[in-house]
């Protein structure tokens, strides 16, 4: 009899595990890679793992701010309906649900598979399929437990924060002693210009900031989060400071074991350096990274499946998914819908094209919600806010985020151009189906029929894992 509603469950110290869950997942360890081929140089790609931090941390404190001006949940989407209109909010929301976050939770699991095989068939490298089918039950356990639990699934993140932190400690350490016995050799010519590419530094910002992602988390449970108000910012800057000094020591550790080229050439470079520094934990490091990527995929359902409850509850999206369950109080439709999309990137996508795939979008918007910041502090100057910044940082980190995204045109045109006709095909559907008001005949349609287009959806993906187990099987006899 009791009404039904998400319940603040989210104290301090889970605030604390999702931030650092989400940000030290699979990006670590698969972006040193794309950081160092589009700066060029070791010096170079250690300055941009920096600005990345650093940028990383203006844009949380833009967000902690908006998180205690602004008290709903929904981080980007309700941030930017609340203070550049609905139409803005709205393509976000199309482009983030049928492009960045699939893309986005396909590179995690595509990466948890493939450092979880990696100890299996090394020196090998793992089967494709192999690691596809791997990835997607990864995926689909995590998509139960949101499911079944608001609580497991935050218990979850805050043991496996404590695996990333062990995992950055292992990697860190042994690559520590070994600089301080002398092996500084790869630092040799660190500031090679000749290397370095001006037209290719977005892409190496947007393998850096990928790696930071996370850091805007807490904005998609504010509703949850107790005592909002001091935990946000609070949870915001420890993390995102122990997330830069673990980076920053992470790299060194790379680049002090291995050379550039061992770097490029490395399907996954965490399990290289521990091929070179620590042979001993060759089958822990592996299981470790992939746990990592485990828990930031968790955090991604945890936290996305928020905004679609928060549009659907603003009239954007259909009713179906501001649904929760009764008993176990989780945003189940919300949690669920993202499957379909997810199943099929990671059975036909590649990690790099990815991530230079949905980054575009991603910081297109982080852009515009900071912005939003500067128009809402202009419309409201009486609204008290317990947290703010200076002005100079949303407006130097807005800057910042619209230029990467302008001058990665010319870094990657066909990826970014496949995102931005993304972003813009919700025009169409927002002025047809959000801005027009429909009949009820029209609406009760749309309602009813959408589920049923993902159920068809479903059965399709299903019978395509099938053929593609068989392929694994296949492959497993040849080897």
């Amino acid at each position: 009899e009791e009404a039904i509603f998400l319940r603040k469950k989210i104290t301090l110290l889970r605030a604390f595990s999702l931030l650092i869950g989400s940000m030290v997942g699979s990006g670590i360890f698969i972006s040193p890679k794309g950081v160092l081929r589009n700066s060029g140089s070791v010096g170079f790609s250690l300055v941009v793992w920096f600005s990345c931090g650093l940028l990383s941390m203006f844009g949380a404190l833009c967000y902690a701010e908006l998180g205690t001006r602004i008290t709903k949940s929904g981080g980007h989407y309700i941030y930017i309906l609340e203070t550049l209109g609905p139409l803005p909010s709205f393509l976000f929301l199309w482009a983030e649900f049928f492009a960045i976050r699939p893309a986005n939770s396909a590179v995690v699991s595509l990466a948890f598979g493939r450092y979880m095989l990696e100890p299996f068939f090394s020196p090998c490298p793992a089967p494709v399929p192999a690691v596809k089918l791997v990835s997607l039950l990864g995926y689909y356990m995590v998509l139960t437990l949101n499911s079944w639990s608001v609580t497991w699934s935050a218990r979850l993140q805050t043991a496996l924060s404590v695996v990333k932190l062990l995992a950055l400690a292992l990697i860190i350490v042994p690559g520590m002693m070994l600089l301080a016995q002398g092996h500084t050799e790869n630092f040799q010519d660190a500031f090679d210009r000749q290397s370095l590419v001006l037209d290719k530094l977005p892409l190496a910002f947007y393998a850096g900031m990928f790696a930071y992602s996370g850091w805007f988390q807490t904005s998609f449970v504010r509703e949850e989060l107790v005592k909002p108000e001091r935990n946000i910012p609070l949870a915001v800057i420890v993390s995102v400071i122990t997330v830069i000094v673990g980076y920053m020591l992470t790299n060194v550790s790379y680049y002090t074991v291995l050379g550039t080229q061992d770097v490029l050439a490395s399907p996954a470079v965490a399990v290289s350096f521990v091929q070179r520094a620590f042979k001993s934990l060759i089958s822990v490091v592996p299981v470790l990274v992939a746990l990592s990527c485990f828990g930031t995929m968790n955090g991604g359902i945890f936290t996305f499946s928020r905004t679609l409850f928060v549009a659907s509850r603003e009239g954007q999206w259909p009713p179906l998914f501001s649904m929760i369950h009764i008993r176990r109080h989780t945003p189940l439709p919300a949690v669920m819908l993202m499957f379909p999309l997810v199943t099929a990137m990671v059975c036909i996508g590649d990690i790099y094209h990815l991530l230079n795939f949905f980054s575009f979008s991603r910081w297109l918007f982080i852009g515009l919600a900071t912005l939003g910041l500067i128009v809402h502090r202009h419309r409201h100057p009486e609204l008290h806010s317990p947290f703010k910044v200076p002005l100079f940082v949303p407006v130097s980190f807005t800057i910042i985020c619209l230029f990467t995204v302008a001058m990665s045109f010319y870094s990657d045109p066909v990826s970014i151009s496949i995102g931005c006709t993304m972003v813009l095909s919700g025009f169409p559907v927002y002025y047809l189906i959000i801005h027009r008001q429909m009949s009820d005949r029209c609406r009760n349609l749309f309602c009813k029929y959408l589920p049923s287009f993902f159920s068809t959806l479903s059965d399709y993906l299903t019978h395509k894992l099938q053929l593609l187990l068989e392929v694994v099987q296949q492959e497993i006899k040849t080897y």
